[in-house]
């Protein structure tokens, strides 16, 4: 369904760049997985680049929170369809971050290893089908609907 106009091809490749945000910030998440299984590594090689340069900017995830925020989100002279999903993008992004104060809180707890490695495994499945599934969907032209971040994201952008 395409609230607000249609969407061309242009602004469904413009929407699906955002998602990469998250993406880059989660790998963290699965390194337990990826030692348990290298085979998956070979799905992130296309991002591999993107990772590296993200690594190497200093508060690059800072810098380009506010910059997708300040110059997309709040631009209503951009497609509504792409500032909604940089917006969800933006949210992911915070979700993880929140997520990993969780696995930050949990690691001084002795024993706990087990715990965080399940954590942090299922936070990465999650981002993994939460951006395959936004993606997905923008690339059909659709609007992904997670719930709670999407009406989140409905309030947020107008």
């Amino acid at each position: 369904m395409a609230w607000r106009g249609s969407t061309n091809v242009k602004d469904r490749i413009f929407a699906c760049l955002p998602y990469l945000l998250p993406l880059v910030e989660g790998i963290g998440f699965g390194q337990f997985l990826l030692n348990q299984f290298p085979a998956l590594g070979v799905i992130l090689l296309p991002i591999l680049p993107v990772i590296g340069i993200y690594r190497s900017i200093p508060f690059a995830g800072l810098i380009i929170f506010f910059a997708l925020f300040m110059l997309v989100v709040r631009n209503e002279k951009i497609n509504h369809f792409i500032r909604f999903n940089t917006m969800q993008a933006i949210l992911l992004s915070i979700v993880l971050s929140l997520c990993g104060l969780l696995i930050s809180l949990l690691s001084p707890v002795p024993g706990s290893n087990f715990a965080i490695e399940t954590l942090a495994n299922t936070i990465f499945i999650g981002l993994i089908a939460s951006v395959v599934y936004c993606v997905a969907q923008t690339v059909m032209g659709r609007y992904a609907e997670i719930p709670a971040i999407s009406d989140a994201v409905h309030m947020q952008v107008r």
